[in-house]
């Protein structure tokens, strides 16, 4: 045997006390010690949710273990979804759980059997001290570790508060299914989470936003009142039976992230190491599957540091996408009153989906039925996918909605949009989308970002996009092509992407404008000139003049750019707008030029022509635009007559931090559709037309925007629907591509082989 000999463990929940029977097993002759402040028996929840990945690794860990889970284990399949009077339910989900407290009984046995020292009711040394002395310390000490915070300095954590309470609680009895049901109070929106975690009990746990739980009186700090209260309100769907405690109290959630997760011979697991909301049944998987990767990663790894630095390298990504998801279940509930007006299925399909881990595709597999109801519910004809679904907007009906992106091309002499564009535009027509936008196209040469952007401020570069929707009318009927107009801003006289993005030219820098003269990157990118009342006016002018061009080109739909930090996104953003005149200060004033512009383009462009208009969301700043922000932005075109809002984030500082992932900026549509009830285009790493049907069906979403997968893919709709089996309107192949509309046979995939298998 290898490996570290001498193993001190803090903390007696499920991650550390696994840890410790599989170190153990794995070395018999090891001195593994477990220190634990609370009693056995002591617990403060009540039931446990294990998938069946997580049993799969145990089951081939340690069978023991495995076998003891078992007989214990209640399992359901359905989902109940409660909601003004509506019951929806979803099967084919298949959950386990069991009480914890057994699951720590099982866990004490087994340490116990296999010579682990436990210590309970005994606080565990500093993890220096027992660094000190031991091999390795393993702090499973939670949430709220001591370990943790004794060596900030090294694991870095970042903990971030949350806007809901909530309170674990209990029925004695079994729920059927789990639950989950929607109160509607003169406080405001209440929610309950329950499932059943034995023959005779279930988990009860009761969430609310902290102004309603305020409102409520439930921040007097009487627990048996508030039990009392949540049966009373929860009365249905515990069929008026009683709620009982164990110490339990209101808590908010704590997200919490670490940018190291060891340091020398300690090493975190479990909360103390991460959180994930409790909304997606994440705690204890995480915590047991940190056991079972970190007793792989000593055995197999040849010194503790390349142990320590396996386990991170293998579990982060694991965690980093658990908490995506969670995040996306949190801020779910944080904004369920959004949601509340929806249709019932609908309203059912958008929890489901709500951490983006279960998706259309998925639930069609789980419940047919349940997803052909939530189909027809949304209007998709028979036999028709959500995102072959037409959309009317104004006079233009969009037969699918999947729409290409802008993405700058930056391949245009003097702003003229080339053979490239014809080429590049009409590829991804004919490949099926039911809208194709240009690049934005500039209203002036120094409205331009790059010398190589296009624009439409001169009678030749009109000519030369009339040749390209001439092209997309003719060769693709049935496509729409708009055009997105704007104005680089301070972000202008800058080097081709690939040459240096938001690098200034290397010679021939025209002078840039901006709300305030504040450059992108101080140092780095030019100073420019703050608009004056006549500037103001002259970009105004050139915009209506781009219109009028556009209007000639034949484009079925204008696009204003008010979003990345841009001329328009500039007067936007209190980062980047410090004027103190009538277009500076609050965000009204801050909205006045751009409405401006809004409004002289409006009047120009034909009635029955739509216009929309990309905003960035929030500027991943701090002080930034925020997403209440974003509502109010929003809600103020709409007003002017924007006929949907495509929504962006950032790109407005250099300094921003997005929160990178799969969807990551489709909340922010989510949220202005859902607050306002306004069409709206949803952007930002959609990459599948699971995702798109997912969006579409759940509500966030009335368009997809994709720009990465188009360049991957030209004709990225076309396959959606052979991949579909999808042969309607929606998605028409171009006769001379017809033959190829059959999907190629692809090989076979094997499942990996299990983690850890110890026999």
């Amino acid at each position: 045997m290898t490996g570290p000999q001498r193993i001190a463990v803090i903390g007696g929940g499920p991650g550390g006390l696994y840890a410790a029977a599989l170190l153990k097993r794995l070395g018999p002759d090891r001195d593994i010690t477990l220190w634990e402040r609370n009693a056995p028996d002591d617990t403060f929840g009540f039931g446990v949710v294990l998938s069946d990945e997580t049993l799969g690794g145990i089951e081939h860990a340690d069978p023991v273990v495995h076998r003891a889970l078992q007989s214990e284990f209640v399992r359901w399949d359905d989902i109940d979804i409660v909601h003004r009077g509506h019951t929806q339910t979803s099967g084919g989900h298949g959950f386990a759980a069991l009480g914890r407290r057994r699951l720590l009984e099982i866990l004490h046995e087994r340490c116990a059997g296999l010579g682990v020292d436990l210590r309970f009711r005994t606080q565990a040394p500093p993890a220096a001290e027992l660094a000190a002395t031991h091999d390795l310390v393993i702090a499973a000490d939670g949430v709220h570790s001591a370990t943790r915070d004794a060596h900030e300095d090294r694991f870095r954590p970042r903990i971030t508060g949350h806007r809901c309470r909530y309170i674990w609680l209990a029925a004695d009895f079994a729920l059927d299914a789990f639950r989950f049901e929607i109160a509607e109070t003169a406080y405001g929106v209440m929610q309950l989470h329950a499932y059943p975690f034995s023959q005779h009990a279930s988990t009860v746990i009761v969430e609310m936003r902290e102004e309603v739980w305020r409102a409520a009186g439930f921040d007097v700090p009487d627990p048996a009142e508030s039990v009392g209260q949540c049966a009373k309100i929860f009365a249905n769907a515990l069929g008026h039976r009683p709620l009982r405690s164990n110490n339990s109290a209101w808590l908010t959630f704590r997200t919490v992230v670490n940018d190291h997760w060891s340091h020398g011979n300690t090493v975190l697991i479990g909360d103390a190491a991460h959180t994930a909301h409790f909304s997606i049944g994440s705690g204890t998987k995480l915590a047991v599957e940190d056991a079972l990767a970190l007793a792989a990663c000593v055995e197999e790894q040849p010194s503790l540091p390349a142990a320590l630095a396996a386990y991170e390298s293998e579990r982060r990504p694991v965690v980093e996408s658990t908490q995506r998801a969670a995040a996306a279940s949190l801020r779910w509930f944080e904004e369920l009153g959004t949601y509340v007006d929806q249709p019932p299925r609908q309203f059912a399909f958008n929890l489901l989906t709500r951490s983006r881990r279960v998706t259309h595709d998925n639930l069609q597999l789980r419940d047919p039925a349940f997803t052909a109801g939530v189909e027809e519910e949304f209007g998709c004809p028979p036999g028709t996918p959500p995102m072959f679904t037409p959309l009317r907007l104004r006079g233009l009906e969009l037969r699918n909605r999947v729409v290409v992106s802008p993405m700058d091309m930056y391949s245009a002499t003097e702003g003229i949009p080339g053979d490239f564009h014809l080429v590049h535009l009409g590829s991804r027509a004919l490949g099926g989308a039911g809208l194709v936008m240009t690049e934005m196209v500039c209203v002036s040469p120094e409205g331009r970002i790059t010398p190589g952007c296009t624009g439409l401020y001169t009678d030749e570069q009109a000519a030369a996009w009339t040749r390209v929707t001439d092209f997309v009318h003719t060769a693709s009927p049935g496509t729409a092509i708009g055009v997105q107009l704007g104005h680089s801003g301070r972000k202008g006289s800058t080097r081709l992407m690939w040459e240096g993005i938001d690098q200034p030219l290397d010679h021939g820098n025209w002078p840039v404008t901006a709300a305030s003269p504040l450059p992108y990157a101080p140092g780095v990118n030019q100073v420019p000139h703050a608009l004056d009342r006549a500037g103001l006016d002259e970009v105004r002018e050139q915009f209506a003049a781009a219109a009028r061009r556009a209007d000639a080109c034949g484009f079925d739909l204008l696009e204003l750019h008010c979003a990345h930090g841009y001329l328009l996104s500039g007067f936007l953003s209190p980062l980047t707008n410090q004027r103190t005149d009538a277009y500076g200060g609050p965000l009204a004033h801050r909205l006045r030029f751009p409405l401006e512009v809004f409004d002289t383009v409006r009047e120009l462009w034909p009635d029955d022509r739509p216009m929309t208009v990309r905003i960035s969301a929030t500027d991943w700043a701090e002080g930034g635009t925020t997403a209440e922000d974003a509502v109010e932005i929003a809600r103020a075109f709409v007003a002017h007559g924007a006929d949907a809002i495509d929504v962006s984030t950032g790109q407005v500082v250099p300094g921003e931090r997005p929160e990178y992932g799969r969807s990551y900026q489709t909340p922010y549509a989510d949220r202005v559709r859902n607050t306002l009830c306004v069409p709206v285009i949803a952007v930002g790493a959609i990459s599948s037309w699971d995702d798109v049907n997912s969006l579409l069906l759940a509500g966030r979403a009335d368009l997809c925007a994709l720009a990465r997968p188009h360049l991957y893919d030209p004709h990225w709709t076309l396959h959606a629907a052979a991949e579909q089996g999808y042969t309607g309107p929606g998605a028409p192949w171009p006769l001379p591509y017809r033959a190829g509309s059959r999907t190629p046979p692809t090989g076979r995939t094997d499942a990996p082989k299990p983690r850890l298998s110890l026999g």
